[in-house]
């Protein structure tokens, strides 16, 4: 075990537990019944527009084809995403936010607006400015790694 183990496990810990923490209070204040996952594919399609099949979304959240179909079903209730059949491949998806997806996605960014005012109110700019590039360096590589053959 190296000298830095012991630091990288606080530090994963510590993201960890802000992952949870987070996710507890905007599931709080997000809007329609919207659940952080729900939110974060919403955010995903209007990031990158387009169309993607599930199976493409499952492996962008690493999670499973039955889980994202299970969350892209509930967005399709609430007409959020619109799931069509593949022209190309009958047998697969297509899915896309639709305009009401987009607004919901606004209004959710709108909703949890007034925690991340308290959070910065509480935590100094200059400190999130500092620790973003490092937690960027250490997501790309992290992203980097599970694209890459064991």
């Amino acid at each position: 075990m190296s000298k830095r183990t012991p630091d990288l496990f606080a530090f994963f810990n510590e993201v960890g537990i802000i992952s949870q923490l987070a996710t507890t209070q905007l599931e709080r204040v997000l809007p329609d019944g919207l659940k952080v996952s729900h939110f974060a594919v919403l955010n995903h399609f209007v990031r990158l527009g387009g169309e993607r099949t599930p199976v493409d979304l499952a492996r962008a959240f690493q999670v499973t084809k039955g889980a994202m179909t299970n969350t892209l079903g509930k967005l399709d209730a609430k007409g959020l995403v619109r799931i069509r059949t593949n022209p190309q491949d009958g047998r697969s998806k297509l899915v896309a936010i639709t305009a009401k997806g987009a607004r919901a996605r606004a209004k959710a960014i709108e909703a949890v607006a007034p925690m991340f005012e308290d959070l910065a109110k509480q935590i100094p700019s200059g400190k999130i400015e500092a620790v973003l590039p490092v937690l960027q360096e250490i997501r790309a590589t992290l992203d980097e790694a599970r694209n890459t053959p064991a």
